[in-house]
């Protein structure tokens, strides 16, 4: 999930307005708040740890999503691959995992019973 809509889901579940949010970050008026819940902009550290203190989570919560999109070994198809991945039931992610290691030659890690 990206810092927007983490910041948005977090601010919505704790009732908390744009104005609430920009009157408990240092340096950000309600305009930056509004940018950084329509991912226009990003909050700095020491704004990132006033949000993560606001919103009652680890700062790592709200960053855990932007520093996978900044790996820069990972292409464009490995991120859509996890995006599509997230959406996925549990379920459907174990088959999507089998066929993965299938395809790339690695023993599947399901136990084989004896008959």
């Amino acid at each position: 999930m990206s810092i927007d809509t983490t910041l948005r889901l977090l601010a919505k579940a704790r009732g908390l307005s744009t104005t609430d949010l920009a009157t408990a970050i240092p340096r950000a008026g309600v305009a930056t708040v509004s940018a950084w819940l329509r991912g226009e902009k990003l909050p700095g550290k020491d704004q990132l740890d006033a949000l993560a203190r606001t919103l009652g989570v680890p700062v790592g919560a709200l960053l855990s999503e932007l520093a996978s999109t900044l790996d820069p070994s990972r292409t464009k198809g490995e991120h859509d691959l996890l995006a599509a991945y997230r959406t996925l039931n549990t379920r459907q992610q174990g088959a999507l995992l089998e066929v993965a290691r299938g395809m790339a030659g690695h023993p599947s890690r399901r136990r084989k019973t004896k008959a």
